[in-house]
């Protein structure tokens, strides 16, 4: 039988560079990737439907919805996001690690429904760093810029209700230590006593 695997809940305010640790970490381990998001903002250049997230209509969104397709969304920034529940199980019953890159409204509802989920918070090394990264996008006027940092301040005033804090100063030292924890969770006895049943019943007999 494939072992069950883990899921985690990433957060963090725009501008900390949790989108760049996730795809390193995926890059540097096995067995561990993100889960797609269904969201009905404009999709960017750079992104590709399917890959970075389902680009949907707002009809589309709401009649998932009012199907219970999602595990949990929320609305940031004028725009809808949710985590379908086929795109968690469907990957955890291969036993492949899942993460969630939500907000903290998202991470409370997928507490609420998965207990045994572990959350990460990443924070930046100070509100400077914050704003300098935000500036250096090069993406947003300065009214946007001024909404997201008024943002990120809200959305990092919820650290303490997560698992695990990461700050990224140094790029490397952050996705060592994201690294550990998911390492950390896949040694938890659970998942050993299921990936190893018949070695430990062979050990005990």
């Amino acid at each position: 039988m494939v072992a069950k695997a883990n899921l985690f809940v990433v957060s963090a305010p725009s501008g900390a560079g949790k989108t760049s640790l996730l795809k390193q970490l995926i890059k540097e381990l096995t067995r561990v990737q993100t889960a797609i998001s269904h969201t009905t903002r404009s999709k960017r250049e750079s992104e590709v439907d399917g890959k970075d997230y389902y680009f949907v209509t707002d009809d589309e969104f709401n009649a998932l919805i009012e199907e219970k397709a999602f595990h949990e969304h929320a609305t940031v920034f004028g725009n809808s996001y949710g985590t379908s529940k086929s795109s968690i199980t469907d990957q955890i019953n291969k036993g492949i690690d899942v993460i969630l890159e939500i907000d903290w409204q998202g991470a409370r509802q997928i507490k609420q429904q998965i207990p045994k989920s572990r959350s990460i918070f990443i924070l930046p090394p100070s509100r400077s760093a914050l704003e300098s990264r935000l500036k250096g996008r090069g993406q947003d006027d300065v009214s946007v810029i001024n909404q997201r940092m008024s943002e990120a301040i809200s959305e990092m005033s919820h650290y303490n209700e997560y698992d695990y804090i990461v700050i990224n100063d140094d790029f490397s030292t952050a996705v060592e230590e994201l690294k550990a924890i998911i390492q950390a969770e896949r040694q938890k006895l659970p998942i050993q006593q299921q990936k190893h049943a018949q070695m430990l019943s062979n050990l005990l007999e």
